[in-house]
């Protein structure tokens, strides 16, 4: 993942999450939305916060480090040793991460965007985990990823959300959306952050 970083400033590692760990943190997720506990996600922040479904149309449920579960703990666990080696190759100075469960409904999208605030610069690095078991080719929801910093016009990569893949790209540089699905689709969407 470093190296494909440093070479393109984005990675995609398949099988990257032990399955059965991802699997309770899929299961995790279910159970979350089965109570009600997501709510539509939203575009912005502060003051200029709101719902656009016409732009987004998942559903989030925003991780609490301070609560988290046996199974949430695992995967953080990998991403602060994920997080020290990005410090330690790069000199990015990342303090901490933020992310959320997402669940995109059948048919649900997201439209091109860039993971950093307008007029801010503490998201730094975006850390990708699907939560898929048995997604096959046609099942959509695929991460468009432009491969060409600051560009959304040119080269770009089609990544399928499969169980257990992590996609990791450099936040403020590379356009991507969502692509509809035909079927459920979930993740934990996340950053590594400046303090």
């Amino acid at each position: 993942m470093l190296n494909a970083m440093d070479q393109f400033g984005w990675a995609s590692i398949p099988d990257c999450m032990d399955v059965a760990d991802a699997l309770r943190l899929q299961q995790e997720c279910q159970q979350a939305c089965d109570r009600g506990a997501f709510k539509p996600a939203a575009i912005g922040r502060g003051p200029t916060r709101q719902v656009r479904q016409e732009i987004r149309s998942d559903h989030v449920l925003w991780l609490e480090p301070d609560e988290a579960s046996a199974e949430q703990a695992i995967y953080l666990s990998k991403l602060e040793i994920l997080r020290l080696a990005l410090n330690q190759r790069f000199f990015l100075g990342l303090f901490e991460f933020e992310g959320h469960f997402a669940i995109y409904p059948q048919g649900a999208f997201y439209k091109p965007h860039l993971d950093r605030h307008a007029e801010t610069s503490q998201r730094v690095v975006t850390i990708i985990l699907y939560l898929n078991p048995h997604w096959q080719p046609g099942d959509g929801g695929e991460l468009k990823l432009w491969t060409t910093p600051g560009d959304k016009t040119g080269p770009f990569i089609l990544i399928e959300p499969r169980m257990g893949t992590i996609v990791c790209f450099m936040a403020g540089d590379h356009w991507h959306e969502v692509l509809p699905a035909t079927k459920t689709r979930m993740s934990i969407t996340g950053w590594f952050r400046h303090q």
